[in-house]
Formats: C-alpha cells, structure tokens, sequence
C-alpha cells in the first residue's frame, strides 16, 4: 500500500457514472468518499429552467464548494477519492456556458481569475480517473436515474461537453491519468466490468509514488 494517503479523483460528463464508480473504488480500497453536492444545491433547478440567469450563482457555488472539499482532501490523513474535480468545473461548464453565450463575458473573466488564485493554493491528485462516455450512453444512464432537474438537458449540450472533455484531457499534465472507455461498461451491475475497473486501478497504484 502507498506510504502516504492517496488522493484520487474520478472526471466525466454528466451521466458517466462517476458517483457510482466513486462509491464502489472508495469500499474496495477504503478510501473516504467526497461527492459532490447535488442534492443540496440551491441553484441547480433554478439553473435549468434559465441557464442564463443562474449560470454564474451555480458555478460559483460549485467552485467555492469545490475548493472547501480539494483543500480538507490534501490536508487529510485519510486516502480519498473524489466525485468529480475542481478543474472540470473551469475547463468544461463555466467554459461552456460562456462558449454558447449563457455567461456573460464580464461574468466569465472574473470566474477564470478566481479559478486561477485558488489553483495557486491546490495540490492535484495522485491520479485522475476519466470516465469517456458517448453521448448515447450519457443521455441512457441520466434517463434511468430520473433526476427530474436533468430531464431536460439537450443532447447537444451533452456533446458540446463532450468536446470540451476531450480538449481538457488532452491537455491535462498534472499528474497521472487514467482513461476508462466506459459505453460497453456496466460496472453497477456487472461484477466483471467492475473487477476490470479495479485491476486497471490497482496496477496504476505503485506509479502514483513517483509523484510524492
């Protein structure tokens, strides 16, 4: 086991399965779940139904959310892992939502400055974990979970994410990285998929030493 606590973060568009796969890497290998904050969000119905009224209030919220979490998270004695990361917040929605004009340019310079401040102050974790799904399967899995807020995202919503994933990942150097190719994964109810997931994992382990 690694000689000092594990910090593992789990990214991907909405619908990927990042909750769930959070949930089951933080039993097996006993790491301390962080998740992120839906239920409780104040802003997320409101957002929805005007992305353009509420885009800036929801993802302020999400990132000084964010940050609290990422801050206790390197500062713990505990292994951890993470449902989803700061950094998607900035590279991905806020990015996006300024992309298809539902922020406002005024509005996104000052998200991206405070972004950056925060960055200062951040260590990253041990290893990224990306959950690439496609847009068929990421609008499968929102439906079958029916979280009423979500059933009205547009599928080219979700591929404009999408693409925006992909660029970030591309670009991302800031400590080890893990693809999972997930559309021919059931990792929730296939024993099998999830043993895949996990041995992947596993071997990715040692190598997360070279970092400390």
């Amino acid at each position: 086991m690694p000689s000092h606590p594990l910090f593992v973060t789990v990214a991907g568009n909405i619908g990927a399965g990042k909750s769930s796969l959070s949930r089951f890497l933080g039993e097996h290998f006993q790491w301390k779940p962080y998740f992120e904050s839906v239920d409780d969000n104040p802003y997320l119905s409101d957002f929805y139904s005007d992305m353009s009224r509420w885009s800036f209030h929801l993802q302020i919220y999400f990132l000084a959310n964010r940050f609290k979490c990422h801050k206790e998270i390197v500062e713990s004695s505990e292994s951890v892992i993470q449902d989803r990361s700061i950094y998607e917040d900035a590279e991905i929605f806020a990015r996006n939502l300024y992309d298809i004009g539902k922020m406002t340019e005024r509005d996104y310079t000052n998200y991206v400055s405070l972004f950056h401040v925060m960055m200062e102050y951040l260590k990253p974790p041990d290893l990224m974990i990306y959950l690439r799904a496609n847009v068929d399967t990421l609008m499968k899995q929102i439906s079958k979970r029916g979280r009423d807020f979500e059933q009205g995202i547009q599928r080219s919503y979700l591929e404009q994410l999408n693409k925006l994933y992909e660029d970030w990942i591309a670009r991302y150097k800031l400590g080890p990285l893990l693809i999972i190719e997930s559309d021919d994964l059931d990792f929730v109810n296939n024993p099998v998929d999830l043993n895949y997931i996990l041995a992947r994992v596993k071997y990715r382990l040692p190598q997360m030493l070279l970092f400390e």
